[in-house]
């Protein structure tokens, strides 16, 4: 390589990507797309899902699917054009030269071999005429320790599955540092992980940028972590750098019309709860109870290598849902989050413990009475795309509840349904796999809707979604409840999110609530530590700042 002093760790100019669409045809994914990174600069990729920025890193890495082509334009590592090199020559640049933290490290990382011997392949590809076993071994465990392992020796011996989300993530960077790389590439390294996980991971990567100098380029659809943490952000959209410049410029002075959409749709932007376009909500404070929850427990008894233990996923839970407001339920991964919605609509039976809807308790009903109950209290899935069937025409995914209780399912029903969440008629012959991330929950809300509840249980509904579409479903959320007088159950671990639709908390660590009460008390004058940490955790201080 050439000196560094003289060339950024990372150009890319002009750079144009096609994807094969036919056997003759070619359609461009990315279009005259540039950046740069120096050394010890963090930079952010931004852009909404289809935007083009995965595939510009996975050119800028030889990581392209057959499918793909580079057309036009160059990358250059140090002043190295490394354009038209072949795999085998790009895996010398990979690893030794350009570290990547790939998105899910549940299939990045192979489940049938320890952490420490996946660590010790990534140092022995890229030093493999240096050291024996046992400096293998210790490279090993010094990069997990750089990743930030502490417990390095016990994590070496551990396989994927023994590991937190968070730490198998600091695994992927261990990997990623094992061949002393100048810039590390990281695709989405946090979108899976809990706020707190997430701001351990980044803190990380930017004690590495300060203290080893490594350039950083990280890819993300979340614009509060981009603009929290970078010196300089590139906004993405449909293949193209649309924006690009300082964090206080893009902040205070955007040129481009959808980086100031990105902007507004942030929560961070937000302090205040979202209000409907039309109608109005009940005074929350007034409003009575609709559904509640008493000392709710439940354990897991797991069975692995010949001993059994037991988990604790619910720990006396209460929990009591006012008519017509918004219940939020907060908490790492693991707090028992989930666990209590899918009790609350028996999807899973308590061990002790009891649940009302209304003056109905559900603990103790068979099959046949809770049935009747389902048509008050429906649930909607985090995603949208496995929870609809993938053969069925939207229209049939909507009518397929009114069929299973016997009511009329006439067409005007089913376009009123889709009216219901912003969707046309022209969508009902659709199918899942032609509808947006956002249509299918548009449409998965619509299902819900069709035997007309008084209760909408949301898991995780819209941590999937961009920052745009999010921002179009919370407010549809809010326009349904004040016309519809519906009472939503939101499971979350997005606090800035609880911001804009919550009119109650629930906070909850390790099955057990710690604290309870109104938004604003919650979160204004937070009495638990976790508490504490879960909102000093939230991304985009800056994003709030610059309202």
């Amino acid at each position: 390589m050439t000196d560094p002093s003289k060339d950024p760790l990372l150009r890319i100019t002009d750079l144009a990507i096609d994807y094969r669409s036919g056997r003759r045809e070619w359609t461009p994914a990315v279009r005259g797309a540039g950046l740069h990174v120096e050394p010890g600069e963090f930079v952010s990729l931004v852009g909404e899902s289809g935007s083009g920025k995965t595939t510009l890193v996975q050119g800028a890495l030889g990581l392209l699917p057959a499918a793909a082509r580079i057309c036009g334009g160059s990358i250059a590592y140090s002043g190295v054009d490394v354009t038209g090199w072949n795999d085998r020559r790009m895996a010398l640049v990979r690893g030794n030269y350009v570290g990547f933290i790939p998105q899910d490290p549940n299939t990045s990382l192979n489940p049938v071999k320890k952490i420490g011997q996946q660590v010790i392949e990534a140092v022995r590809f890229n030093e493999p005429e240096a050291g024996n076993a046992a400096q293998h071994m210790e490279a090993a465990l010094e990069s997990l320790r750089t990743a930030g392992l502490k417990d390095a020796e016990r994590v070496f011996h551990q396989y994927p599955h023994e590991l937190s989300g968070g730490m198998k993530q600091r695994a992927l960077i261990a990997i990623a540092l094992a061949g002393k790389p100048k810039i590390i590439v990281a695709d989405e390294p946090t979108s899976a992980l809990d706020v707190t996980v997430q701001k351990v991971i980044l803190d990380h990567l930017v004690r590495l940028r300060e203290e080893l100098g490594i350039g950083i380029l990280l890819v993300t659809h979340d614009l509060g972590v981009a603009l929290d943490r970078s010196d300089r952000i590139l906004v993405m959209r449909n293949g193209e750098i649309v924006e690009e410049g300082p964090v206080h410029q893009v902040l205070e002075n955007s040129a481009d019309d959808y980086t100031r959409r990105l902007l507004d749709a942030a929560p961070a932007r937000h302090t205040g709860r979202l209000r409907p376009t039309s109608g109005a909500r009940p005074d929350p404070a007034t409003a009575s109870a609709v559904l509640r929850a008493h000392a709710l427990t439940k354990t897991y008894h797991l069975r692995g290598r010949g001993q059994r233990r037991e988990l604790r996923a619910l720990d006396g839970a209460d929990l009591i849902v006012r008519k017509g407001t918004t219940h939020a339920i907060v908490g790492e991964s693991g707090a028992g989050k989930s666990t209590l919605a899918s009790i609350l609509v028996r999807f899973t039976t308590a061990d002790s413990g009891t649940v009302h809807v209304g003056d109905r308790e559900l603990t103790g009903l068979r099959r046949g009475q809770l049935r009747e109950i389902r048509r008050d209290l429906q649930f909607v899935f985090q995603n949208p795309f496995t929870s609809l069937d993938p053969r069925f025409t939207v229209g049939k995914i909507i009518a397929e509840p009114l069929r299973a209780f016997g009511v009329a399912t006439g067409k005007a029903r089913v376009v009123e349904l889709l009216e219901a969440v912003a969707l046309d008629e022209s969508y009902l012959h659709r199918l899942p796999s032609q509808l947006s991330g956002g249509q299918r929950q548009r449409v998965a809300i619509a299902r819900a809707l069709a035997l007309n509840p008084e209760i909408l249980v949301l898991d995780e509904a819209v941590s999937a979604l961009d920052v745009s579409v999010q921002a179009q479903i919370l407010q549809l959320l809010v326009d349904l409840q004040a016309g519809l007088g519906l009472s939503y159950v939101f499971v979350t671990h997005d606090l800035g999110v609880v911001r804009l639709i919550g009119d109650d908390v629930t906070v909850m660590k390790d099955g057990a609530v710690v604290e309870t009460g109104p938004v604003e008390q919650v979160f204004g004058s937070p009495r638990h530590d976790h508490t504490r940490e879960l909102l000093e955790a939230i991304p985009g201080v800056r994003l709030a700042v610059a309202r």
